[in-house]
């Protein structure tokens, strides 16, 4: 296992980020692993305002998806959807919005929640040095994600020191395909829970994409 976190806290906060565009059960999954595996206190799902990853990829409007967010955690109190980082100017990185959500929350020690690919994928991130210095990464591995550790860590300083990686269900779910199915007509049923299905059915969401 990479990482320790015998020394952590528990009642810490697990910080699940995206566009949730829409959010499926995947991003669930690994909240609900997070929560269990650390003792996490709560999770907060933070919708990114637009992420600099996404380059000039159109994301549907905050609203629509700080709503869906929404109706995906409800009646899982230890589940918060979190608007800091739609409401706060770009650009939207998450180094610089781990400060503030640092502010919010005092003490209680903060864990990122991640997926192998973005694991794999951190070097191109805005300053991610700074970031694994801030926060550990809970990471679920997903297959087909391959880590080059040696690789990682001539680029990140530290940053497997910084990892723990979670032991749970992956399933193969991209909000991207998802889009792509719902324009088709397709139903995302079982893909994300129902009240998000029919907020994407009664918005016609995805309808012209």
């Amino acid at each position: 296992m990479v990482g320790d976190v015998a020394g952590a806290a528990p009642g810490g906060l697990g910080l699940l980020g995206g566009t949730f565009d829409p959010p499926h059960v995947g991003h669930l999954l690994i909240a609900q692993t997070a929560m269990a595996e650390l003792s996490l206190e709560r999770v907060l799902f933070l919708p990114a305002g637009q992420p600099v990853h996404k380059g000039n990829q159109e994301v549907s409007a905050a609203h629509h998806r700080v709503t869906m967010a929404r109706l995906a955690v409800a009646g899982n109190d230890a589940f918060v959807v979190d608007t800091t980082d739609v409401e706060r100017p770009g650009p939207h990185t998450t180094v610089t919005l781990v400060p503030l959500l640092e502010e919010k929350v005092a003490t209680r020690p903060l864990w990122l929640l991640i997926g192998g690919d973005s694991l794999r994928d951190l070097p191109s991130w805005v300053r991610p040095q700074e970031l694994v210095t801030r926060i550990r990464l809970a990471v679920l591995p997903r297959p087909g994600a391959t880590i080059d550790w040696p690789a990682l860590e001539e680029a990140i300083t530290g940053v497997r020191a910084a990892v723990h990686l979670l032991d749970g269900p992956t399933v193969a779910l991209s909000s991207t395909r998802m889009r792509q199915w719902a324009s088709a007509g397709r139903s995302l049923r079982y893909m994300t829970p129902d009240p998000v299905c029919a907020y994407i059915a009664r918005t016609g969401l995805y309808e012209s994409q």
